[in-house]
């Protein structure tokens, strides 16, 4: 018989949590085996258990004592071989920007229906990463684009790195030296030649193309 794929729950909504556990211990081939309340007992948890058996991870972004940035931070550096699917109530472009450069494979809303929140869970454990259009900004025919096919020159590479951080516009302009008008023009020049509408679709192609490494 196939083992069941195990999964971590890390929400401090208890109602929310217990009831996700439902849902997902209601689909074939799946249990959760874990919840905690916030980030710090998870990584206790990590800690004292390093050979811990589990497949996903289930992260909400807004917790007491140690959210989900921070404890995604920490994975990305002690645990980087964990799945994790970030889950929050809002779609703040700077949080799921932080969230995806270190590390999270899938970004969900909590109101997401559950046929999308089972297709998101199987596709990340199978295929490594799950992104609605919603978060991307990217056609999902677009999700495989290969750097080498379009062309990118040196400062729109060096542009798309900085994107990938937390700096603003105009904090890019300045690191390159170049009026925000300009940085403005690269930016729009690349959301045309990459078909994607967000900066998050701009980080979402650096993650797939290895422009930047997470």
């Amino acid at each position: 018989m196939k083992p069941k794929n195990k999964i971590i729950i890390v929400d401090d909504h208890l109602l929310f949590s217990q009831s996700l556990e439902l849902l997902i211990n209601s689909f074939k081939d799946f249990e959760v085996i874990n919840r905690f309340e916030n980030g710090k007992v998870f990584i206790s948890y990590l800690q004292e258990n390093t050979n811990s058996d589990v497949d996903l991870i289930l992260l909400d972004v807004n917790m007491p004592v140690l959210d989900g940035v921070s404890t995604m931070k920490w994975i990305k550096e002690n645990r980087p071989e964990l799945k994790v699917i970030a889950l929050s109530v809002n779609d703040d472009e700077e949080i799921i920007i932080k969230m995806l450069t270190n590390g999270a494979k899938g970004y969900l809303l909590k109101d997401t229906s559950p046929e999308i929140f089972k297709d998101c869970i199987i596709s990340v454990i199978e295929k490594g990463f799950y992104f609605t259009e919603l978060v991307s900004g990217m056609l999902v025919k677009k999700a495989n684009n290969d750097t080498a096919k379009i062309n990118l020159k040196d400062k729109e590479i060096i542009f798309i790195k900085h994107a990938c951080t937390e700096k603003t516009y105009k904090e890019i302009a300045s690191e390159m030296c170049l009026s925000p008008k300009t940085i403005d023009g690269y930016r729009e020049c690349l959301f045309d030649k990459l078909e994607i509408k967000t900066r998050i679709g701009l980080v979402l192609y650096a993650i797939k193309n290895k422009i930047v490494l997470v």
